[in-house]
């Protein structure tokens, strides 16, 4: 009979049937959070509103916990089972209709929940007095399930109920919370991270292709960044015990970073500036993919699934560098640099202040314990070297510093209008290779017009790292004057690189514009949940500049920011992407007005006397872009 059941199971897979209705409403050994709250004493308590009241069939009765967040009821089921079907009732209170929004069922095997996944998550109001029913595409069999309530609300809920079948189930179906892959973390003893230094022992689970696809790997994880540590919404490092390749990124590592995008309420800013970074061809730019992110039961938004920044053959590709090494020749390389406002925060022999007073954090070799002194004094005195040649604007330049990667990471931070361009700028050396090398980009959360300390970018002159509101680690404003200021050469080859680009590498406002289009769509599903999870689209968090008030219009002051600002970058830049007429101004017939490229009234009539440069020229209805020269 047993194995009857199998092949009809396997049929009903294949055939996309369900048997949610025809599925028995399933029992067992009531689990969950031990303490429950006691509203009349506002208490803890052990007999009131206790897991069991979520389970008794009574929708007047409930289960309230004593703690707010992650807390949880449900069934030992005694053996696996395949759920087909969940029912659900709020609390019959004035709040508990919203209580129930991103409630999450899971299902596990072991009895901590260590292993535990997703099996469906509540997106809509729940209704008082009857019960919700979602049927269940997930193939998994499960001995242990539950409900686990959304971040404070105490997991109020007046009954849950669970249908399905005894049987050894698969994993050809789990379930996706939206069409991002999902990212489940399973902390031990359900912790959460609570810094950057130490690692949770966790079970990390990635669930992708439409619940096709799952990557379920030991490792750890903790808290990562600097600034955006502090925000509610927390980025998390994970690692894995062995190396993985995960989704569909180039690497296979240990090390993987969840970017929180918490001020940046579009959610795609970093990943528009990789795409900028891919089109402009540098050498390495990090994996990125959206993803939705759950731990210990509890939804915590939409996430980017980066790569960590570290030495890696399809990260930043340069040679292993052992402790050992002294020779002359293996001593040069390979080195993985990050020029750092934070610094000063990593441990002693992790960093270093150049002649110039430039922070520096050694990233590769680990300052920890991969790393002697002998190497530490060569990469030192060589960034110096080359600092030195910079300022000094010494012929030695061009063979200490590769001026193809920091241009090309110039154009993404302009283009980008990053104002934490040279708060953080990474840089690698190869080994037998004099010169350091600028990248990855890195970190974009407050670009693209959203930090109010520069906002509205479209009203500043020249380029963004100079327009006096922009973060510097150090003296880097010296540096970067210095090449693309004052440097003849370096001017010219940044004007020919940003030409190329326009003309070959379809880097446009208007080819932008569509990318972004495009991602807004990828990312709708997950965004509407986000922002139910972090109600902040009304308010000013971080350094927002001003509040758009929706996700569309979010989307669109990006937008528009982009196509301003490669009109402004053509115009300092010297670009003319499309032929200009010439064009005899002649006030016989109408007046002429002139416009710079940011929509202000320059003069009327005469060009004589305006600066060279792109200017829009309007006679009655009639417009035309013209150049001074």
């Amino acid at each position: 009979m047993k194995h009857l059941t199998s092949l009809f199971l396997a049929l009903c897979a294949a055939n996309g049937w369900t048997m949610a209705q025809d599925a028995e409403k399933l029992t067992g050994t009531v689990i969950g959070s031990a303490e429950s709250v006691d509203y009349s004493t506002g208490l803890s308590s052990t007999t009131v509103n206790t897991c069991a009241d979520a389970l008794d069939g009574n929708l007047e009765t409930f289960f309230a916990s004593y703690d707010r967040s992650f807390t949880w009821v449900g069934y030992d089921l005694l053996t696996p089972h395949v759920i087909t079907r969940v029912g659900w009732s709020p609390r019959n209170d004035g709040l508990g209709e919203d209580r129930v929004v991103l409630g999450m069922f899971e299902g596990a095997n072991n009895e901590d929940f260590s292993d535990a996944l997703p099996i469906y998550m509540i997106k809509e109001r729940g209704s008082i007095g009857s019960i919700s029913y979602a049927d269940i595409d997930v193939t998994r069999a499960f001995r242990y399930v539950r409900y686990v309530g959304p971040n404070d609300a105490r997991c109020n809920i007046a009954e849950i109920e669970f249908y399905g079948y005894e049987g050894e189930g698969s994993d050809d179906k789990l379930y996706q919370p939206t069409n991002l892959p999902v990212v489940v973390i399973n902390v031990e003893n359900a912790a959460m991270p609570q810094d950057k230094v130490n690692d949770l022992v966790a079970n990390i689970n990635i669930i992708s292709d439409n619940g096709t696809n799952v990557l379920s790997k030991p490792g750890t994880v903790r808290l990562r960044g600097n600034a955006s540590m502090s925000f509610p919404k927390k980025p998390f490092r994970i690692k894995f015990d062995k190396k993985q390749q995960v989704l569909d990124a180039p690497a296979k590592a240990k090390k993987w970073t969840l970017i929180n995008n918490y001020g940046d309420k579009t959610l795609m800013r970093n990943i528009i500036a990789f795409e900028i970074s891919r089109r402009l061809g540098m050498e390495y730019t990090p994996y990125c993919q959206p993803v939705d992110v759950i731990v210990n039961g509890e939804y915590q938004g939409c996430y980017q699934l980066c790569d960590q920044i570290e030495v890696n053959s399809d990260r930043v590709d340069v040679e292993a560098l052992d402790k050992e090494v002294t020779d002359a020749e293996d001593i040069t390389g390979g080195y993985l640099i990050e020029i750092d406002a934070y610094a000063y925060e990593e441990p002693e022999g992790g960093y270093f202040w150049s002649n110039r007073n430039t922070p520096v954090t050694i990233k590769y070799p680990d300052p920890d314990d991969d790393i002697s002194d002998d190497q530490r004094t060569y990469i030192k005195t060589h960034f110096n070297k080359m600092e030195s040649a910079v300022y000094s604007n010494s012929k030695d330049l061009f063979d200490l510093l590769d001026i193809d990667s920091f241009l090309k990471h110039f154009i993404v931070g302009e283009i980008s209008g990053n104002t934490d361009t040279y708060w953080s700028t990474y840089m690698y050396k190869h080994r037998g290779d004099d010169h350091f090398y600028t990248g990855p980009v890195w970190d974009f959360d407050i670009a693209f017009d959203n930090d109010y300390r520069t906002y509205p970018l479209s009203s500043k002159k020249g380029y963004i790292y100079d327009c006096g509101s922009a973060s510097f680690a150090g003296d880097m404003k010296t540096f970067v004057d210095k090449i693309v200021k004052y440097n003849t050469e370096a001017m010219t080859a940044l004007e020919k690189l940003w030409a190329d680009a326009r003309r070959d590498n379809d880097l446009s406002g208007e080819s932008l514009s569509e990318y972004i289009r495009e991602m807004a769509t990828v990312l709708d599903a997950s965004q509407q949940l986000n922002f139910k999870r972090w109600n902040i689209m009304k308010e000013s968090v971080h350094m927002n500049p001003a509040v758009w008030g929706s996700y569309d219009n979010e989307v669109a002051h990006v937008i528009d920011y982009i196509c301003k600002r490669f009109d402004k970058l053509d115009a300092i830049l010297k670009y003319f992407p499309t032929p200009i007429a010439n064009i005899t101004v002649d006030n016989n017939d109408m007046p002429t007005v002139i416009y710079n490229m940011s929509g202000v009234v320059v003069g009327q009539g005469s060009v004589d006397n305006l600066p060279k440069g792109i200017y829009i020229m309007r006679r009655g209805s009639e417009a035309h872009k013209i150049i001074v020269k």
